[in-house]
């Protein structure tokens, strides 16, 4: 048994959907665009160079989940994957999960990015296992905050190791294992596998992955 995971925005995406989400809801005027677009473009700069507050971001991204009932952010969400999401999930990503997928792998879409946003898009590549930060629920609506540790960085490995004790698996469980991600914020998790591949990295990951003989690919 194989084990086969995948960043999603930047990796899988030709773009970033956390970032995408906040500018949909920027246009739909459902966010005012003078408070909240500087806002998520330093934030997603803070993401690029490592410096991120997660929680300062979680505030900032799940409060307006909390604002609106869950029905109308599933038709938001619907148009959302039409406009925004479709059209940076290209071929060769597409190709690259259907190679794991026909090979019989365990297939983990694993991403800081709140499951509300990213479990349409990992159902959209096939994809049946997702990890990812979850955003606090009551009665079925959102409530603003983050429920649990956040899938970011350390978290991620943290977060996977959980999940893989519910299926009584372990990293001995797999006979290899593979990490497709763009990002210096996954060196931690990057490091756990057998088969580290970096995905259109960022200058730090692309440095780290040439010094330690990673693979490099392009899904562009």
């Amino acid at each position: 048994m194989n084990l086969a995971l995948f960043d999603l925005d930047n990796t899988l995406l030709s773009g970033d959907s956390d970032f995408e989400w906040a500018q949909f809801l920027i246009e739909q005027g459902v966010l005012d665009r003078e408070l909240f677009e500087a806002k998520n473009l330093t934030f997603y700069e803070q993401y690029k160079r490592g410096s991120l507050d997660i929680h300062e971001f979680l505030d900032f991204q799940l409060k307006p989940l909390s604002r609106h009932p869950r029905s109308v952010l599933e038709a938001w969400h619907g148009e959302f994957m039409q406009r925004k999401v479709r059209p940076m999930m290209g071929s060769a990503a597409r190709e690259l999960v259907a190679r794991h997928l026909e090979n019989g792998d365990v297939c983990v879409v694993i991403t800081a990015t709140n499951s509300f946003v990213t479990a349409p898009i990992a159902r959209e590549f096939g994809v049946e296992y997702l990890i990812a930060t979850e955003p606090e629920q009551k009665d079925g609506e959102f409530t603003g905050c983050v429920a649990g540790m956040p899938s970011f960085r350390e978290g991620k490995v943290i977060r996977l190791e959980e999940w893989m004790a519910k299926h009584d698996w372990n990293w001995g469980s797999f006979a290899e294992s593979w990490f497709y991600s763009d990002s210096l914020n996954d060196l931690p998790l990057l490091s756990k596998v057998k088969n580290p591949v970096a995905v259109d990295p960022d200058a730090t990951l692309r440095a780290h992955a040439e010094m330690h003989g990673w693979r490099i690919i392009t899904l562009r």
